[in-house]
C-alpha cells in the first residue's frame, strides 16, 4: 500500500530532528570564559604567576573553563575592578589590601604602619589562621581569597630630598592609595597626602602637582616613578598582602572538585608570585640605583613608629571589634 507523502513529510523531519539532537549531544561543551583583572604590566610577578594561574586552571578542568588575565588595569581601576568582582562582571583578580579598606573594613588592619615587621611575618600570619579571619571578611563582601600574594615593604619617594627622620616628609605633597589611613598616616608626618589613581602619578611627580609617593621596589621601577623622584627612603612602613580573589558567583558556580583544583592552582600561584618578587625586588633595586637613584636608609624607624601611635588609638576606638585582630598580628611577631 502507497505511503502517504504527508507520513513521508513528518517521518523525514522526525530522522533529521533526531540527527540533529544526536549531534548536539556529541558536540563538547562550550567552555566558560572568565575574565580576570590585573594592575601590572605584562611580565611583572604578579602578571606571570596571574598568568600561570589561568594555564594550571585550563588544564585541570580539560578546557571546561578558560580564564584570561587582563593586564594594565585596562579593565578599570582597582576600586572599579573590586566592585565588578564582587557583582560578578569579572570572575577573578589580583587585589592589593590597600584600597579594599573601604570595602571590606577588617583589612583595614593590615593598612595600619608598620602592622607587619618584616614580609616573612606577614606571609607567616596570612596563611594561617589570622588570614582565614580576614578571607571570611571578604567573603561576605562576596570576594573569595584562594590566596595571598605579597607586595613587598612600600617605602617613601620624593624628588627633592631623602626623608631620614619624620620632621623630612612635613609639608611633602605625598600621592597615597585610596584609604583614609594613609591619609593620616602622611598627616602625621606633616605632610600633604593627596590620593590619585596610580596611573596619574608619573605625569603628576613630572609637573609638580605632587612631590613623592610611596609604593615598593619594583612599582617604582616598573612605573618609571624613579626617572623623577630620585629620593627612595627606606621606611618600609606598609608591608601589604595581596589577594587572588575569585568572585563568588563564579566560585559558586563550581562544582567541589573544580573548586579544589581552583584553589591548589591559586596556592601554587602564590607560591611561584613570591619567589619571582624576590628576585624581581634585586633587579628592580639595581636598575634604580644605576640610573642614579640615591637610597636613603632609615636608621631608626622607631621615631616614625612613634608617630602613628594616635592612628592605632583612634583605629581601634573606631573599630572595637577589630581591636583582637590588631593585637593577634601584634602577639604573633613577638
Amino acid at each position: 500500500m502507497p505511503i502517504n507523502n504527508n507520513l513521508k513529510m513528518k517521518g523525514t523531519l522526525s530522522l533529521a530532528a533526531l540527527g540533529g539532537a544526536m549531534v548536539l549531544m556529541a558536540s563538547p561543551a562550550q567552555a566558560e570564559q572568565w575574565r580576570g583583572w590585573n594592575i601590572h604590566p605584562p611580565g611583572y610577578p604578579n602578571s606571570i604567576a596571574l598568568e600561570d594561574f589561568a594555564k594550571e586552571v585550563a588544564k585541570k578542568t580539560d578546557g571546561r573553563i578558560e580564564p584570561k588575565v587582563y593586564n594594565n588595569a585596562v579593565l578599570g581601576d582597582q576600586p572599579d575592578a573590586i566592585e565588578q568582582t564582587r557583582n560578578g562582571a569579572l570572575d577573578f583578580a589580583n587585589f592589593n589590601m590597600g584600597p579594599m579598606g573601604p570595602i571590606v573594613n577588617a583589612t583595614n588592619v593590615l593598612s595600619l604602619p608598620f602592622i607587619f615587621k618584616s614580609p616573612d611575618d606577614m606571609y607567616r600570619i596570612m596563611d594561617g589562621e589570622i588570614g582565614d579571619r580576614f578571607a571570611d571578611a571578604l567573603a561576605k563582601k562576596n570576594l573569595i581569597a584562594l590566596s595571598w600574594f605579597g607586595s613587598g615593604a612600600r617605602s617613601l619617594y620624593n624628588t627633592d630630598h631623602p626623608v631620614k627622620t619624620p620632621d623630612d616628609a612635613k609639608g611633602l605633597k605625598v600621592r597615597v592609595m585610596n584609604n583614609d589611613l594613609y591619609v593620616q598616616m602622611i598627616d602625621e608626618l606633616g605632610g600633604n597626602a593627596t590620593p590619585m589613581p596610580y596611573g596619574d602619578v608619573y605625569q603628576a611627580l613630572k609637573t609638580g602637582v605632587i612631590d613623592g609617593a610611596e609604593n615598593n621596589y619594583p612599582s617604582y621601577e616598573s612605573s618609571g616613578h624613579y626617572e623623577v623622584a630620585k629620593y627612595y627612603s627606606l621606611t618600609e612602613h606598609l608591608i601589604l598582602p595581596e589577594c587572588l580573589c575569585i568572585a563568588k558567583s563564579s566560585w559558586e558556580d563550581l562544582s567541589a572538585e573544580d573548586q579544589k583544583m581552583v584553589r591548589e592552582a591559586a596556592e601554587n600561584a602564590a607560591k611561584e608570585q613570591r619567589q619571582l618578587w624576590q628576585k624581581r625586588v634585586e633587579k628592580s633595586k639595581q636598575k634604580v640605583l644605576d640610573s642614579g637613584v640615591t637610597i636613603n636608609k632609615v636608621n631608626d624607624k622607631s621615631a616614625f613608629q612613634a608617630r602613628m601611635q594616635p592612628i592605632y588609638d583612634e583605629f581601634i576606638k573606631q573599630n572595637p571589634d577589630l581591636e583582637s585582630l590588631v593585637t593577634d598580628i601584634q602577639a604573633a611577631q613577638k
